[in-house]
């Protein structure tokens, strides 16, 4: 599968575990070929924009998958009707108190030019959430000159890359800090109308709350991921965290919904 930046398709060249059936089921070692893995970081890219730390995290992923095809390709479901990862059987989510400090650097370095318009759809993505979670991005410009997986004084960085993979990928509250990287591609300053910079960011920072793709439920009837996660409200076709090419109802900017912003709420109160 290529890239396609008018559907916002964030997934990775020979991308498993998304397509609707499999007939033949891959092995281990043809699944772990086909996963993209960032040469700066070493860590493996799945379901678009969500990463795998290492080859154990990358097998976890890869049970999910022989799941689904082991019930003759068809999608699990869950008893239960925006939905936050598990891992453990647990939320996967920040405490109440470092929720409200999610501080993160910006990368002079990496980004050069585009850097003020980075600063601001960080700000304007970052807010969105802020107004409807008891959540708080600060961003910790004094970092910014040495933004990068080695910087303890932020929670996260933010950096540019130019790989071509995918448009941004970002993290969960449960990966180590090493892992914690918001990292954008330089395809995303090309023409991706009608998404914005911010939209595709209101999407990322979704994942460093907490929060799954929506496609994987069973409502939308494509691109299953795993069923590692909860469901905070009813299923929402046209969620921030809905891939429009999966069965997706949004055709405008990536923006949150009224489900996003209840669910959000719950999450963090």
């Amino acid at each position: 599968m290529t890239l396609s930046r008018s559907s916002l398709v964030l997934v990775v060249l020979g991308l498993v575990g998304c397509a609707s059936t499999e007939e033949d089921p891959l092995s281990w070692e043809e699944f772990q070929a086909q996963a993209y893995r960032e040469p700066d970081t070493g860590v493996y890219v799945v379901n678009g924009d969500e990463l795998a730390a290492d080859l154990d995290a990358l097998w976890v992923s890869y049970e999910a998958y022989r799941d689904r095809v082991g019930v003759g390709g068809r999608y699990a479901t869950v008893e239960q009707p925006l939905i936050v990862n598990l891992v453990n059987g647990r939320d996967d989510r920040w405490s109440s108190s470092q929720a409200g400090n999610l501080t993160y650097c910006v990368s002079r370095s990496s980004f050069g030019s585009r850097y003020n318009a980075v600063v601001s759809a960080m700000s304007s993505a970052a807010g969105a959430w802020e107004g409807s979670a008891n959540v708080n991005f600060v961003h910790a410009s004094s970092q910014d000159g040495d933004c990068n997986r080695r910087n303890g004084s932020v929670v996260f960085d933010v950096r540019q890359v130019c790989i071509g993979q995918y448009l941004a990928r970002a993290f969960f509250p449960s990966s180590s800090r090493r892992n914690r990287e918001v990292l954008i591609d330089c395809t995303s300053f090309g023409n991706i109308s009608p998404y914005t910079l911010a939209g595709i960011l209101r999407h990322e920072l979704g994942h460093t709350i907490g929060f799954r793709h929506e496609h994987t439920r069973p409502e939308a009837g494509v691109c299953f991921e795993d069923n590692n996660w909860r469901a905070l409200t009813l299923y929402d076709s046209a969620s921030v965290m809905h891939y429009p090419q999966c069965n997706g109802t949004n055709d405008g900017d990536l923006v949150l919904t009224s489900r996003d912003r209840s669910g959000a709420r719950k999450l963090y109160p």
